[in-house]
């Protein structure tokens, strides 16, 4: 526990608390994960892959535990185990996702335009996006509620605010404009939506609902797309996965207890132009 000293006494410090990370084994969900452990919170990794669980502990001590975020049952069989081994769930972080995403000889005009846009594509993101949230939330919070109080952060995008700058994802020279697909934007609004509509439901109680709002985080991204990226945001830069360590602590700890309903966006200006 010696390495969340910094927090120890101050209101980012989550000794005693309890955290659930959907999605937990993801690129910000790890780092979620580690942030809060960090502050001193139990935490609980939370994913669909077993062996993604795996390789994303390697090295650290946090627990893991499967789900599927579209089944109710495996839902309901994360929460029992996790509320049997801890005296409930203080923090429930919502960061399962699907991206679609064009990949390396993806047909992009049957692809990525919005008319040719496969309905099968929108309908798994949407079970996964929004479906998968509310079924999460629901049933966390019949555990909340009985326990009082509660920290839900939903995870947002930039995307979710303002339409994706399609110019970025065009390579130079390419014959055909790749576009961000519509479904991500789409939502990634409906869950601020839903985040204001909870903090509204709970008004007047300790269970808090917050979005946190990350703009593009570097994971390799070829030079092109990044430095593409770079010109289009105040920062001239994407962001490191380690710069939502802070955000992600103070949503989740008292040092934001007078914060509901509200959208934190950490995107390095990129909706501010």
């Amino acid at each position: 526990m010696g390495e969340n000293k910094a927090y120890l006494g101050t209101p980012f410090d989550l000794t005693g608390k309890t955290a659930l990370v959907t999605g937990g084994a993801g690129l910000l969900g790890r780092e979620f994960c580690l942030a809060l452990r960090s502050a001193g919170a139990d935490v609980i990794m939370a994913d669909i892959d077993r062996d993604v669980l795996d390789l994303a502990i390697e090295g650290v001590e946090i627990d893991t535990q499967l789900i599927d975020v579209t089944d109710q049952d495996s839902i309901e069989r994360c929460i029992a185990s996790v509320t049997e081994r801890h005296k409930g769930i203080d923090i429930l972080v919502n960061s399962a996702a699907i991206d679609s995403k064009f990949e390396s000889g993806t047909d992009l005009e049957n692809y990525t335009q919005f008319t040719n846009f496969p309905y099968q594509s929108w309908q798994e993101s949407m079970k996964v996006n929004i479906d998968g949230l509310f079924l999460v939330t629901q049933a966390v919070c019949r555990v909340m509620e009985k326990m009082g109080e509660g920290s839900i952060i939903n995870l947002g995008s930039n995307y979710g605010l303002v339409g994706p700058d399609q110019r970025i994802y065009k390579e130079p020279g390419a014959e055909t404009q790749a576009y961000k697909p519509p479904v991500y934007s789409t939502c990634k609004a409906a869950i601020l939506g839903f985040t204001k509509y909870l903090a509204a439901y709970y008004a007047g109680t300790k269970i808090r609902v917050n979005m946190l709002t990350p703009s593009g985080v570097f994971n390799n991204h070829e030079a092109g797309f990044s430095d593409r990226y770079a010109k289009r945001t105040i920062m001239r830069r994407m962001s490191d996965k380690e710069e939502y360590h802070g955000p992600i602590i103070f949503l989740a700890s008292n040092a934001s207890s007078y914060m509901t309903g509200t959208n934190l966006i950490v995107d390095g200006g990129w909706t501010a132009l």
